[in-house]
């Protein structure tokens, strides 16, 4: 015997005491998903069997599964569930979160209970207990799909042992079904614009003997209707025949609208009001044969209310649907779907005010709708409304998911005056309430939060850090309207193993090739600071893309959102740069009015100038004024007889230390004035106008930072790299051997990246860069005598799979960010990402790694 219950469920199981129910629980269950009155009251009373604390074991167990089910876990009810009262309670916890109540019902003889409870020394009541029990079962039995169940299984005692249970979707979970999709707003009955509609996204119209419409296809693409595809317009009868056909052969999806649902209890011979179009429709109806009518009544009454698509980042429903009800199943959920949400007030037309929950939403899904008619459609909290009013006279409109571009076509007349005036332009349309998209809400990022991203699924931020966040970011940062982008932490190599090393190129290597990564490019790591770098092509692009704080061109930014320069001079840099990409003719080849760089720049001493003066230099004075002195002491007490010359070879070592590491920090810094002596050395081109562009490979990147020097050497700096075949023992060595170059000069290392840019292995992301750092570069880091065998040793336990995942994570929010401001995105959406990348930088992680 099969039982099938929906995989998003309460199952409640009902059964006298002795029935099974623990022991089929156990069988057909996870042991989380099971919550046992017994198991509740335990927790009260440390005792099973203690009664006193039932009341208080099923508040705990009601609490228990409302959390589940608000999860969106299925959860397993086991008590004895024998009294209506009891089931009643949990009928409405279902309700509550909006997920379907199935009983399993284990009708088992009285004498069997019996038996099974004597030969249990914990069960000490009396046989009378069992018989009211089960009195109490039988006089339920027939009732329990009145109470609300929608599922009722009743097994009686041969069957249980032979039972399997299947867990089924539920209608609305379409999540494997990853489009493409053209998603199409209310038709009312407007046939011909469909028609067109259609053709303009590309699918061939099919027709009957009559010349009618019967279906459309398209190779690739499926469409999906957002409902009200009746009333108000010419062709009802064209409309259904059309979409009818396309579902039929897998060509479309369709949801109900509430048009539709009124449509189907008139055809019915219910009571309702005949208005808002309905006549016309059923009157078009009429002239149809009955067959077709038949039809069209089967087809709108298994219309489901809401889908959820594409791994759950895509829903549609006709009128819009709020996070919590995503993928649920009940009766509020569907009134929902159809109708919306409405403030309980009418207007002065007579129709109801519309509360504005897109207004609200910060769901991870699209959504999708139409219902209530806009004169063109815009994207408020990546929610859209897709009804443009085609039959007032306005257009049919459609999105193409996921390229999230809008494609139209203009209604041939107005088919029907509606009762509030329909602009027909959209810029006579009256201003709708609702927040700007540049507009920042405390309330977006405070506290703890978890984020999706299509990087890595779930990523979370304490409270404790975004508190960190909000506090650097609130006092220090330049303006949100600029900040689209902070760039992760990077990961170091794994520490080497050679005796006189921390870092070496060969970790490096091995890591990618482990990876699977055969092509990487190793590029020179530059001795500054990361920056980032926003350039607009003008002041008036500046304003309508970012409002242009300050009247700027653009902005550039340390790793924590911070200004590099006042901003005369971060103008001056700016405008520099703006002119090297004009003369290089980026602007024009990438289609854009602005470009996002990921940057260095030099030198450091712009960002560190504080840090080296008082720390790094302090070191530098010390041994110069110190230890000098302290060396020529020790060698005249050896040379006066005195055992300390063990000392002095440990002197003379610091002193070299010493002097190593100033050496180190100093080419690091040198006089700027203004511009003069500042380089900023470009490598990655983050984003541009409707694009992120961690697709393409880092040689095109490079080669974009290349056309930039050649404009304005001067200012820009160029950065060398070599790419590299891991699988190549010559072409690894002889990457090795230009590291070995770079830092024996001085440099500070190189980083080793893939050199296709963004690529997934069989664990997910691989890390978009391992650093490798030169030795001498690393006495900054370490200190001037990190070099010595005892400190080296101590050292190598760098504990680096902290650092490992931070990087990944950042790396996942900030490619996050871009493909939100590629997709045109609110700030908000952007600054989740943005503000969580900088959260993650108050994670405890050692700061030298």
């Amino acid at each position: 015997m099969n039982i099938e219950i929906p995989e998003l469920s309460l199952v409640v199981l009902v059964g006298v005491t002795g029935s099974g129910k623990s022991t089929f629980g156990r069988a057909h269950f996870k042991p989380t998903e099971v919550i046992s009155s017994d198991f509740c009251r335990g927790l009260i009373a440390d005792d099973e069997n203690d009664q006193s604390a039932t009341p208080e074991a099923f508040e705990l167990l009601h609490y228990i599964v409302g959390k589940r089910l608000a999860g969106g876990r299925l959860t397993v009810v086991d008590a004895t569930n024998v009294q209506p009262d009891a089931r009643r309670s949990l009928v409405e916890l279902a309700r509550e979160h909006d997920v379907l109540p199935v009983a399993i019902v284990l009708d088992v003889p009285e004498r069997v209970c019996i038996e099974r409870n004597a030969a249990r020394p914990d069960r000490n009541f009396g046989s009378h207990v069992i018989h009211r029990q089960q009195g109490q079962l039988r006089r339920s039995l027939r009732g329990l799909q009145r109470e609300g169940f929608r599922g009722v299984h009743v097994l009686r005692d041969g069957d249980i042992a032979n039972v399997a249970i299947t867990r089924t979707r539920l209608y609305n979970d379409l999540r494997d079904e990853t489009g493409p999709f053209d998603v199409i707003g209310d038709i009312h009955g407007c046939r011909a614009e469909l028609e067109a509609l259609l053709v303009e996204l590309g699918y061939t119209i099919e027709r009957d003997d009559y010349s009618r419409a019967v279906g459309a296809h398209h190779r690739e693409r499926r469409a999906i209707l957002l409902g009200d595809l009746v009333d108000r317009g010419p062709d009802t009868p064209g409309v259904l025949r059309l979409v009818m056909g396309m579902v039929a052969a897998g060509d479309a999806f369709c949801v109900p609208g509430n048009h539709e649902n009124k449509l189907l209890r008139a055809m019915r011979g219910r009571n309702v009001l005949v208005s808002h179009g309905l006549a016309e429709s059923l009157a078009q109806l009429e002239a149809e044969p009955a067959q077709f009518r038949a039809q069209v009544e089967t087809f709108i009454d298994a219309l489901i209310s809401h889908f959820v698509l594409d791994g759950g980042q895509l829903v549609v429903s006709h009128a819009g649907l709020i996070e919590r009800y995503q993928g649920r199943a009940s009766g509020r959920v569907r009134e929902f779907c159809l109708y919306g949400q409405t403030t309980g007030e009418t207007d002065e037309y007579g129709l109801p005010v519309r509360y504005p929950w897109a207004n609200e939403y910060r769901g991870r899904a699209m959504v999708l709708y139409g219902h209530t008619p806009v004169p063109a459609p815009e994207w408020v909290n990546n929610t859209m409304c897709l009804d443009t009013g085609c039959v007032f006279g306005g257009r049919l409109t459609a999105l193409r998911y996921p390229e999230r571009e809008i494609v139209s076509v203009p209604a041939a007349k107005v088919y029907y005056e509606p009762a509030r005036p329909f602009p027909a332009n959209p810029e006579a349309a009256p201003a709708v309430s609702h927040r700007e998209p540049d507009v920042l809400d405390i309330g977006d990022v405070a506290g703890s939060r978890v984020l999706e991203t299509a990087y890595q699924k779930r990523i979370g931020v304490r409270a404790e850090n975004a508190a960190a966040a909000l506090e650097v970011m609130s006092r220090f940062a330049i303006d949100p309207r600029w900040l689209l982008y902070l760039p992760p932490t990077m990961s170091p190599v794994a520490t080497s193993t050679r005796p006189d090393l921390l870092e070496h190129p060969e970790q490096a290597f091995d890591a990618y090739r482990t990876d699977g990564v055969d092509a990487v490019v190793c590029e020179e790591k530059h001795m500054g600071s990361r920056a980032v770098l926003l350039v607009t092509r003008s002041l008036s692009e500046s304003t309508a893309r970012f409002g242009a704080p300050g009247d700027a061109l653009g902005a550039l930014w340390t790793r924590t959102g911070r200004p590099f320069f006042e901003p005369v001079l971060t103008a001056q840099l700016v405008d520099r740069v703006r002119a090297a990409a004009e003369q290089a003719g980026l602007f024009d080849e990438l289609g854009t009015s602005w470009l996002l760089l990921d940057a260095e720049l030099l030198p450091w001493s712009v960002k560190a100038e504080q840090l080296l003066r008082d720390q790094y230099a302090a070191v530098g004075a010390a041994a110069r004024s110190s230890l000098p002195a302290a060396v020529a002491v020790l060698e005249q007490a050896v040379g006066a007889g005195r055992d300390v010359g063990e000392l002095l070879a440990r002197t003379s070592a610091r002193r070299a230390d010493a002097e190593a590491f100033t050496a180190a920090y100093r080419r690091y810094c040198w006089e700027t004035d203004g511009l003069s002596g500042v380089k900023v050395a470009p490598f990655q081109l983050l984003a541009s106008d409707g694009s992120a562009h961690h697709d393409r490979p880092h040689s095109w990147h490079l080669d974009i930072a290349d056309r930039l020097v050649a404009q304005d050497a001067e200012l820009v700096a160029p950065t060398r790299r070599q790419f590299v075949d891991t699988t190549d023992p010559s072409s690894v060595a002889a990457a090795t051997a230009w590291w070995e170059e770079l830092t024996a000069a001085g440099g500070e290392g190189m980083v080793v990246k893939p050199a296709a840019n963004l690529v997934r292995g069989a664990k997910g992301v691989v890390q978009p860069g391992l650093k490798v750092r030169g030795r001498e570069y690393l006495r900054i880091i370490y200190g001037p005598d990190y070099t010595e065998a005892a400190n080296l040793d101590r050292l190598r336990q760098r504990n680096l799979a902290h650092k490992r995942s931070l990087a990944l994570r950042e790396y996942a929010l900030g490619l996050e960010a871009l493909d939100r401001v590629a997709r045109g995105e609110p700030l908000w959406r952007v600054h989740e990402c943005v503000f969580a990348v900088l959260a993650l930088e108050s994670e405890p992680v050692d700061p030298r790694l």
